[in-house]
């Protein structure tokens, strides 16, 4: 016979290992010590009482029984949002050893950085939409060209004060500058462009980018004495671990039928 224990006030009688009860899901104390630890991780200076977790435990099942009895589980936002956590989930189960293999030694970032330079820059700016037309886009060329033809290149101002008086964005009024950048940040064919200026004080052509187009002044080369070190660890951390993710999704992708009709979203 299984031992049983009375609980004060009620006449029902429990089994041992079964600390409570809301409707037909039970919460045993095996399950609630463990959501108790889990709840100590979170605290420092003052753990919470057992029966406050044990309450909250109670209310998150309360909640969750009758929003299954709302049919609010199969509401097509929620199930797209538990599929979100399906997808991290799974990624977390399969990928995260793998990832917390990876180890980054100085050496190895010192020659990343070596070839993906943090740099300072300043810009003169003329937008551009995504979805511009031919006109729009030959519009918004012209005039950077005339920028460019008409104050650069006759030196009539310096660099700054033509981005002050005539480029777009937020960075005009500080001169066009927008401060140091690592290659993650900023559009491939902007950060190209700057880094083939080589030596600060440099200035490009016209560069077109995905937001517009571009005058780029190099004014900055940050030395890797100087730089982050534990931000481009993060930096090459972000890469492995995507290069992880593709391959595990490329495997799927390979034992899975996929069709897209690229056609629909012609750029």
């Amino acid at each position: 016979m299984g031992l049983t224990i009375v609980i004060a006030g009620e006449n029902r009688l429990f089994a041992a290992t079964e600390l409570a009860r809301i409707n037909s899901t039970v919460i045993t104390l095996e399950d609630f010590t463990k959501k108790y630890k889990e709840n100590l991780k979170f605290f420092q200076l003052k753990a919470p009482s057992k029966k406050n977790v044990l309450e909250d435990l109670i209310k998150r099942e309360l909640a969750i029984q009758e929003a299954k009895k709302i049919n609010l589980d199969k509401d097509p936002e929620v199930k797209e949002r538990m599929n979100t956590v399906l997808y991290h989930a799974l990624l977390t189960k399969k990928l995260e050893k793998e990832f917390e293999a990876i180890h980054i030694s100085d050496d190895e970032a010192k020659t990343f950085y070596s070839k993906n330079l943090e740099i300072r820059t300043s810009h003169i700016f003329v937008p551009l939409k995504p979805d511009a037309n031919s006109n729009e886009a030959a519009s918004a060329l012209e005039k950077i060209k005339k920028i460019q033809d008409q104050y650069l290149n006759k030196e009539k101002m310096g660099f700054a004060e033509v981005a002050q008086r005539w480029s777009d964005g937020a960075a005009a009024p500080m001169g066009g500058d927008i401060d140091y950048q690592t290659k993650e940040k900023l559009d491939p064919a902007y950060y190209a462009a700057a880094v083939a200026l080589a030596s600060p004080g440099n200035v490009s052509g016209v560069v077109k980018s995905q937001f517009g187009y571009h005058i780029i002044k190099l004014t900055a080369v940050r030395s890797w004495d100087d730089v982050d070190k534990a931000h481009i660890k993060r930096i090459i951390l972000d890469e492995k671990r995507g290069h992880i993710f593709e391959r595990y999704i490329g495997e799927l992708r390979k034992s899975a039928k996929v069709s897209v009709n690229a056609e629909l979203i012609k750029e």
